[in-house]
């Protein structure tokens, strides 16, 4: 299914057979909680919660729920709750896991550990979709979390995770924008000499089952106005379905000036692995928090 906003989103993972259950790592987070446990009352997750589970109950408490509601595993450390929560989805015991109160680099160490089997083989890269309220629909992007300054190989691996991520959002054959400060391929930025050669990788068939422009500024990318006036011609102007960020400080950046400026809602998730990762920044409100929840569930089949 295409969803056009995150509340189509949400009505539809509410709408799912089953509540996914979800180990959160770290969990003794006050907006954490509130996220998890509003996605438990709206029937999308049942949250494991594993943390120290003395000030996991604390804050419920704060909260007004009875701590007894939840299943808590208790944990000395951010280290062993997030070990923990890998042992639940290498169990089965849970069907995807969430960041909490913890590094984001602390959890990743535990992830890409060979013991944690939950790699795939994939390169993870942080995937995360934006509703801008001036954009006519969901805005995908990529990898604005994990991987620092991607070189060519790895930008391409990161196209590819994002494409096998939309097909599970019913996008089909989507439209790359392949960023940097202009359109013109210049040695002295490098970011458009690979954009461009990731263009002519996808006009060879070597990257498959989308359609990559590069280089193109974010002002083409998400406007048909910016385009013809600059006269620049292409499918994926002004009508983009997934942003690749040159690197992580460009899409960190960019990502919260929309969120923190410009009215605009995110969730993302870690894809490459055998399951979604959830992951927000510890800054991060419950709203976002819950979306990400929201985000994550709706990439796992029924």
């Amino acid at each position: 299914m295409i969803y056009r906003n995150f509340d189509q989103m949400i009505q539809a993972v509410k709408a799912k057979k089953y509540m996914k259950r979800c180990a959160v790592a770290a969990a003794e987070n006050r907006c954490t909680l509130e996220a998890t446990v509003s996605a438990y009352r709206q029937g999308i997750i049942e949250p494991i919660l594993v943390g120290n589970k003395r000030a996991i109950q604390d804050i419920l408490s704060e909260m007004g729920n009875s701590s007894s509601e939840f299943s808590i595993v208790d944990s000395d450390s951010p280290e062993e709750s997030a070990k923990k929560a890998i042992e639940m989805i290498r169990s089965g015991e849970a069907d995807c896991m969430m960041k909490g109160q913890i590094e984001t680099w602390t959890l990743m160490r535990s992830i890409l550990s060979e013991s944690s089997g939950l790699r795939t083989g994939r390169l993870m890269s942080a995937f995360a979709m934006l509703e801008v309220p001036s954009y006519h629909k969901l805005l995908a992007s990529t990898d604005g979390g994990i991987t620092l300054y991607p070189n060519l190989v790895q930008k391409k691996m990161i196209i590819e995770n994002a494409v096998a991520e939309l097909k599970k959002f019913g996008v089909i054959n989507p439209k790359v924008a392949v960023l940097a400060a202009a359109e013109i391929v210049s040695n002295r930025m490098p970011e458009t000499v690979d954009a461009y050669e990731l263009k002519k990788m996808n006009e060879r068939g070597e990257i498959r089952d989308c359609i990559v422009e590069g280089p193109i500024s974010y002002d083409l990318a998400i406007s048909k106005k910016a385009a013809h006036t600059k006269r620049f011609e292409s499918p994926v102007a002004g009508d983009a379905d997934l942003l690749i960020w040159p690197n992580i400080t460009a899409g960190n950046i960019t990502a919260k000036v929309l969120v923190r400026s410009c009215g605009a809602k995110t969730g993302f998730y870690i894809a490459g692995a055998k399951v979604p990762i959830i992951m927000v920044s510890r800054a991060s409100d419950s709203e976002e928090r819950f979306l990400s929840i929201v985000f994550g569930v709706a990439s796992l089949e029924e």
